[in-house]
């Protein structure tokens, strides 16, 4: 989709119109999810208000976006607010497995090359959305996200990018803070190197708990960091000697990894699994590095998500979409499936 409104109202007007049925169903399936986490209705309804309240104290663009969207669209807001808010109501629910894998690679006098997974439940997401738009800001804007969450995985016209992995610590509650899907986008919003995504992101109160890899490549050298959100604080984690960041889905940050929730075993394996790729990944262009980042594998690589149908639907995690950010090109490279696939099928530019 392409946005040509700059003021959030219209924005959203605009996005809730086109794309009514899918913000609708998208609420629908969310709430019912919810529920299905054993999460009751009330408690879900509060936490997406309380988050919609913290959103509009801290971004009130991004918290009229979404309203107006609601509006355009026949949802209630709290309804809409509940889908943007969606890590904060999981969060109260007890952690089942992680998901997404990141790899970012920076350095002197060159661009930084990207590529994510991105895991999710399937039945949740029928359709995702893909759009351009210029921010408040002036800045243009290229994001993948679902209906509904203000942000999630893009790039920004000033050079900067943004890959999304969801975490799990103690410290996480139901108090309904700054919903993290909203820190993405405020980041893309504004940010004009990785400096100013770190001031954005340390400003949020959040009560849910992401790691937000963020990279820039500006000037003569590119430059990355991965900012581990939580309600203790946050966490910085920085690229290794060759320049490789690699996240997934527990913290890396010394004190808070003390604590971590996360119950996914699979997330130190997928960690292992890119440092021991991150020669092959050198270099090359997103299909090749989606091919490289398998190890030989296919399909079987520890980051190639595909759903185990004797498990309980909660427990059946896909790879939805594999994603590579291209910097300086101000572009997505998407595929909407694993690695394996986008390397045998070709990544299409967006």
């Amino acid at each position: 989709a392409l946005s040509r409104e700059t003021d959030a109202v219209a924005r959203g007007r605009e996005l809730g119109t086109a794309f009514a049925p899918q913000y609708a169903q998208t609420a629908a399936l969310y709430l019912a999810h919810f529920a299905e986490l054993g999460i009751g209705a009330r408690d879900v309804r509060t936490i997406a208000e309380r988050s919609r309240t913290a959103l509009e104290a801290w971004a009130p663009d991004i918290a009229a976006e979404s309203d107006a969207i609601a509006d355009a669209a026949g949802i209630e807001r709290w309804r809409l607010a509940a889908v943007g808010a969606r890590t904060e109501i999981v969060a109260v629910a007890p952690p089942r497995v992680g998901e997404c894998s990141t790899a970012v690679r920076v350095g002197a006098g060159v661009a930084a090359e990207s590529l994510q997974t991105w895991d999710w439940h399937d039945f949740l997401v029928p359709e995702a959305l893909l759009v351009e738009f210029r921010a408040t800001s002036g800045l243009d804007v290229k994001m993948f996200t679902e209906f509904g969450t203000p942000g999630k995985i893009g790039v920004n016209s000033a050079g900067v990018g943004l890959h999304f992995n969801i975490l799990s610590h103690e410290s996480d509650s139901a108090a309904g803070g700054v919903p993290v899907h909203a820190v993405a986008r405020r980041v893309l919003d504004e940010a004009r190197s990785v400096d100013d995504a770190h001031r954005i992101a340390a400003s949020a109160a959040v009560s849910a708990s992401t790691v937000l890899t963020v990279f820039d490549s500006n000037g003569s050298e590119s430059r990355a960091m991965a900012l581990e959100l939580s309600p203790a604080g946050m966490g910085v984690v920085e690229p290794g000697s060759d320049g490789w960041l690699f996240h997934t889905n527990h913290f890396l940050d010394a004190e808070l990894s003390e604590g971590d929730t996360m119950s996914d075993e699979t997330t130190v394996v997928r960690l292992a699994h890119l440092d021991g790729v991150r020669a092959e990944l050198t270099g090359l262009d997103p299909t090749a590095r989606a091919f490289a980042v398998c190890g030989g594998q296919g399909a079987a690589a520890e980051i190639c998500m595909t759903p185990d149908p004797t498990l309980p639907r909660l427990d059946q995690w896909t790879t939805l979409l594999t994603v590579a950010v291209d910097t300086e090109g101000f572009a997505l490279d998407v595929f909407p499936g694993r690695p394996d696939e986008a390397a045998a099928a070709g990544l299409a530019r967006f």
